[in-house]
């Protein structure tokens, strides 16, 4: 198949997944009874009662086609559905799901779900709300302490849901071999790396207001959300990018943070991509985000900081923009890092978008895969960001190993252990091991997912809220030291800059003495 066509294809199921796929529902109904199952290697379907996937036992007393089948087959069938579906979900599902009620990405959210197929019977529903009540009855049924793929199979509401039982065994187990170096890396660093969150203290009162800018790139005005310190700026200016249909209100609290210690901070509104694309995409009133967006994010960002050069900001005065940090979550994160000098490539979207097996393959590739046709639009550089903070950032086919090596601004990934949907090792860990030596960081979150690194409404910034603060601060005290180079001190010390319920590590160390 041409790369154009695989790409096509690889957009078309993007959108398909978020508008069909997702199995959340707006109304109440009954529980599904019902799963179709379709087997690959037979290349046969067999309808299956829910009640009848409890256990081996009951399969094989049931009446329907596959019980048929297992009895035929001598319980072979039921082994392998139960290696499947009895095992627990290899996520925290309680977590994400709090975090996924009204969040970006929400068709990736549900990938455990939805990659069992399609669920008929019911329309999308946006909020999330009835997933979310779904697995607190799955929690309460679970006979374990996590719920099975079955128990919220059966806890969700619907007429029947229909899925491949090899690509999700499949999925499942790509996934779990994809944290395998970082829950490996974060166990093996020593704990003095592992400090304290401050306690908080009264701090400056900030404002928070949104202007309109014209920018030349786009044929609206880009909404631009400011957090600023009320009185007694420090004249340092950070842009925060948010992800893929996510806004900036939902990194608000890390522009608080930062404003309350003196910082100007921006967070456009990126309208190619944000929240509102994503509830028009769903109804089938736009196409999926295109490939150029990968350049006007980029431009979104540096259109913010010439007019803060300009004195054209609605408001900002005072602030130096020729000295910027740029922090990004997601697809944010991804721009943060073209920001911070690096090249988007093709030639490794080229070699691997096609292979459907490879082990690193995951639910990130899909977004990455879709912008080849927009690489050459995103060559574009902004001199000015001296600093850069990437958390979960879609990157290992994207940017190649020697534009890593010679970023012009200093890099801090962040990565979760439990991030299925930029898992850890192959997006952070294995590109960060040649950034490493150039004073680059690497910190994983220790049962950190998607989700939960976002500070959404939480105070003071939410999980990474100390973290990010001591990075910029670093940033802005290093002086000539920032620049990246051969063997440069790391910036980010060891702290105080944790958590106390999901822990964060710098594994620079470690990963570099693994390479």
């Amino acid at each position: 198949m041409p790369v154009s066509s695989f790409h096509w294809l690889q957009r078309l199921s993007f959108a398909l997944l978020a508008a069909a796929a997702v199995p959340l529902w707006t109304a109440p109904a009954r529980a599904i009874e019902e799963v179709l199952i379709e087997l690959p290697l037979l290349r046969s379907s067999f309808s299956v009662k829910v009640s009848e996937l409890k256990s081996p036992s009951a399969l094989m007393a049931g009446r329907s086609d596959l019980a048929e089948l297992d009895r035929a087959s001598d319980g072979a069938v039921s082994q392998l559905l139960m290696q499947v579906l009895q095992r627990p979900i290899p996520i925290s599902m309680i977590r994400l799901a709090d975090g996924s009620v009204g969040s970006p990405l929400l068709e990736q959210a549900f990938l455990v779900v939805s990659s069992l197929g399609t669920i008929e019977g019911r329309d999308p529903d946006l909020t999330g709300q009835t997933f979310r009540q779904a697995l607190d009855r799955a929690r309460v049924n679970a006979t374990g302490g996590e719920p099975t793929l079955v128990e919220l199979i059966e806890a969700l509401p619907g007429q029947r849901v229909r899925f491949n039982l090899g690509q999700v065994k499949a999925i499942l187990g790509r996934m779990l071999a994809q944290r395998v170096q970082a829950n490996s890396f974060f166990a093996q660093t020593p704990p003095d790396l592992l400090p304290t969150a401050p306690a908080p203290s009264s701090s400056p009162a900030v404002r928070q207001r949104q202007v309109r800018l014209a920018v030349p790139h786009r044929t609206r005005p880009l909404e631009v959300v400011l957090v600023e310190p009320s009185q007694g700026g420090n004249g340092r200016l950070v842009l925060i990018s948010h992800g893929l249909w996510d806004s900036p209100k939902n990194f608000a609290s890390w522009g608080a943070l930062l404003a309350s210690r003196g910082y100007t901070v921006a967070l456009p509104r990126h309208p190619g991509s944000d929240n509102k694309e994503q509830a028009l995409m769903l109804k089938g009133a736009v196409p999926p985000p295109k490939p150029i967006e990968l350049a006007l994010r980029f431009r979104d960002l540096s259109a913010v900081t010439d007019a803060v050069a300009a004195g054209q900001l609605s408001g900002v005065t005072g602030v130096n923009a020729n000295a910027v940090v740029v922090i990004g979550h997601s697809w944010g994160a991804t721009t943060a890092l073209q920001q911070a000098g690096l090249v988007p490539q093709a030639t490794t979207l080229k070699k691997r978008c096609p292979q459907t097996s490879d082990p690193q393959r995951n639910l990130s590739w899909t977004l990455q895969c879709s912008w080849l046709d927009g690489v050459d639009q995103a060559a574009l550089r902004d001199p000015r960001v001296v600093a850069a903070v990437a958390v979960s950032p879609p990157m290992s086919l994207l940017f190649s190993v020697p534009q890593l090596r010679n970023a012009s601004a200093r890099l801090l990934v962040v990565s979760g252990t439990h991030d299925w949907v930029v898992p850890p090792d192959p997006e952070a860990i294995t590109p960060m091991r040649q950034a490493v030596p150039f004073g680059h960081q690497l910190v994983l979150a220790k049962g950190g997912d998607h989700f939960n690194l976002r500070p959404g409404q939480q105070a003071n910034g939410g999980v990474l809220g100390p973290l990010l603060l001591a990075w910029v601060e670093a940033a802005y005290q290093a002086g000539p030291a920032l620049s990246p180079s051969a063997g440069a001190p790391p910036l980010l010390g060891t702290g105080p800059w944790g958590h106390p319920l999901i822990p964060l590590k710098d594994v620079s160390t470690a990963i570099q003495s693994d390479s």
